[in-house]
């Protein structure tokens, strides 16, 4: 039922998608709710080309992500409450697309981190309950920028934030608004230093890393600073470009040395998320939007191809222990590695469209050599991580238990995959046709044209170079292990955001339970007291005996103040 509502509305939306954008049209409904005196509480909502492009594209993945769980989360107790938790998602995030006000974005802001929360516990061990709690609290520090961007946008004359992003340009109300929704956005979009919270939230489902971490939560933070973007000041605009950069740089470098298939995929998402976010601080922020669509449809088939790949490996995803799978699950890999690909920026496919254009616009404007060079680097380190994971996973020999029955009889699975490939190679064109319908004009000398794919042949080579291995061959990782695990674990992120914030603290709770609460408060509290009274006899009497002695005391009392009263 799910499935073909959301399939359906994915339809509508990119129907009247496309009138708004010939037209050039932009609707916005108020609905008043309560009209208390002369106070009026209404909800607007925004529809234009943008907003319902958007919805359109996330109503299309979760529909197809329903489809896929129907399959993937077979014997699962609790499938329905499952479903239930991905459609609250998709509605927290519809909140979130179509409001112009900042406290209906607050409601799906919320709302996604909710059920974020929910669903990445949802395994329901120790591990889980850890990735949960780091997401939320990570979020948490976003949610609070937010509620004070509104406490302070009580400046104004309403909470429609729309009306005043290019009249207040350069206001100092206006600019603080615009730092506290940058903090809000790069929590949710794992920016650093929040970074440290996507790979944890792997512990979920596959098909919710395939909604939630690909398409949805992770791209709400660039979604809203789109709708921010004309608001922003140069100073701002230049921190924004530094931690992306720097957070597309850490996450490519990252993803190399890991070897646990999904968080291999959520870094990579965590890279492309940077790329959009710096490409929006260089001031496209069509092409920001451009990206984040192509790169929701791929990177949605990568984590369901992960999955299908997870299922029939009896649940392991370390890629040391995959290989050779391309004889056994050929559609499966075919998907995988078309996704790849497009996240590489092959020629034609739809990632190459939206990635090498924001590169050429990059080379267009020069900023300064770090950015042209980081650009560069982490697009090299994209193709290295792919190519090390083809070369892992899908060549070579199998390396998992000899008794293993692999085949892909998965059809619900690779019906839902299915949907989505046709999108993953045109949507790129499409999209280009419909977003800049007069041609972007990219004037390069060839050498700078043809730097990309210097780039990316580089990347191929690295990556294949770092990761083989056979019985006498050494990795090449091994020789440098401290600098690799430092890389490894995101720059010791984790550390920072786990250990680093929490060590003290329970090191303190530590003491203060050994000294006070089982020490000296024990001594003097209840303990010693129950301890002292058992050597008084007449009580231990009293407690052992039977109803007659207190009837016989109760008589004694009594007498006691009748004499009294005489």
């Amino acid at each position: 039922m799910f499935f073909s509502l959301l399939l359906f509305m994915s339809c509508i939306s990119f129907s009247s998608s496309l009138m708004f954008l010939s037209w050039d049209y932009s609707l916005i409904l108020e609905f008043n709710l309560v009209s208390l005196n002369s106070s009026n509480f209404v909800m607007v909502i925004l529809l234009d080309w943008m907003s319902l492009l958007f919805m359109s594209f996330v109503f299309f993945i979760s529909s197809m992500v329903i489809f896929y769980s129907e399959e993937y989360m077979l014997g699962d107790l609790f499938i329905n409450r499952f479903i239930m938790l991905v459609f609250m998602f998709v509605l927290s995030m519809m909140f979130l697309i179509i409001s112009p006000n900042l406290i209906s974005i607050l409601l799906g802001w919320d709302g996604l981190g909710l059920v974020s929360y929910c669903l990445v516990i949802y395994y329901q061990n120790v591990k889980s309950y850890n990735a949960g709690m780091l997401t939320a609290l990570s979020n948490r520090i976003g949610d609070v920028a937010l509620l004070m961007a509104i406490a302070w946008m009580l400046n104004f004359g309403s909470w429609n934030f729309i009306f005043y992003l290019e009249m207040m340009k350069g206001d100092l109300i206006m600019e603080l608004i615009n730092y506290l929704v940058v903090l809000a956005a790069m929590t949710k979009s794992a920016q650093i230093p929040f970074s440290s919270w996507l790979p944890a939230a792997m512990a979920a489902p596959t098909p919710v890393s395939s909604l939630v971490h690909s398409s949805t939560l992770v791209t709400a933070g660039v979604y809203l600073l789109i709708r921010f973007n004309y608001s922003f000041s140069e100073n701002l605009m230049y921190l924004l470009l530094f931690i992306s950069s720097m957070t597309m740089f850490m996450s490519g470098l990252g993803a190399n040395f890991e070897y646990d298939l999904k968080k291999i995929i959520a870094l990579s998402t965590l890279s492309q998320l940077g790329l959009m976010m710096s490409i929006l601080a260089l001031g496209s922020y069509k092409l920001a939007f451009f990206h984040l669509l192509t790169h929701a449809l791929f990177k949605a088939l990568l984590f369901m191809c992960a999955g299908n790949i997870i299922h029939n490996l009896n649940n392991c995803q370390d890629i040391r222990f995959m290989g050779g799978l391309i004889k056994h699950m050929p559609l499966t890999c075919t998907f995988f590695n078309i996704c790849n690909f497009s996240l590489c920026g092959l020629p034609f496919l739809s990632g190459f469209y939206s990635k090498d254009l924001i590169v050429e616009v990059l080379s267009m404007n020069y900023l300064n050599m770090y950015i042209y060079m980081i650009f560069y680097i982490s697009i090299g380190l994209t193709v290295c991580y792919s190519f090390r994971l083809t070369y892992y996973s899908l060549t070579g020999t199998f390396n998992f238990l000899s008794l293993n029955s692999l085949t892909e009889q998965s059809y619900l699975m690779l019906k839902s995959m299915g949907g989505l490939i046709f999108f993953v190679i045109f949507s790129g064109s499409m999209l280009m046709w419909l977003i800049f319908p007069s041609p972007v004009f990219i004037c390069l000398p060839m050498v700078m044209k043809l730097m990309t794919l210097f780039m990316i042949m580089i990347g191929i080579w690295l990556g294949y170079e770092m990761a083989k291995f056979k019985i006498f061959y050494k990795l090449k990782s091994n020789k440098y292990l401290n600098l690799v695990s430092f890389f490894a674990l995101m720059w010791n992120m984790p550390m920072l955001s786990t250990l680093g914030i929490n060590f003290y603290p329970l090191f303190l709770s530590k003491v203060y339970i050994n000294v006070f609460d089982q020490g000296w408060l024990e001594y003097y509290g209840g303990l010693n007291i129950s301890n002292t009274l058992k050597k008084v006899l007449v009580i231990q009497f009293l407690s052992l005996n039977h109803l007659k002695v207190y009837f016989l005391m109760f008589i004694i009392w009594l007498v006691f103040l009748m004499i009294n009263i005489l």
